[in-house]
């Protein structure tokens, strides 16, 4: 990894969206995509630009995930039914052992940074 500062873009991707694994989906037929900025040596932390259409997934977090969501509104609903709501200007951290949904409610653009320990 290198020692000199980073960005992160800001801008919307380009390039193919891929379709959210079959065997997750929970509604819709989201599409994400990514591009990696920065992925350390070990692989553990990963920081980069992120992307996703209307629809929902299952998710099972063995990694921490901090986000700043640029554009749209997304919803975390855990296992045991709680939800947060997240919109556009927000940041907010997924914990590692988080299991539940993602949903996105409007096509969304976030910055992320994940640590996988």
């Amino acid at each position: 990894m290198s020692t000199l500062p980073f960005a992160l873009s800001l801008a919307p991707l380009h390039g193919g969206y891929e379709p959210v694994p079959a065997d997750r989906r929970v509604s819709g037929a989201p599409l994400t995509r990514y591009l990696s900025a920065l992925t350390s040596a070990d692989g553990r932390l990963d920081a980069g630009t992120w992307e996703g259409t209307a629809g929902s997934w299952r998710v099972n977090y063995t990694e921490t995930e901090v986000c700043l969501l640029l554009d749209g509104r997304v919803r975390l609903i855990a296992a045991d039914g709680q939800a947060r709501e997240f919109t556009a200007g927000e940041a907010f951290v997924v914990p590692s052992g988080f299991q539940g949904i993602w949903e996105v409610l409007e096509p969304a653009r976030k910055l992320y940074v994940i640590y996988q320990p």
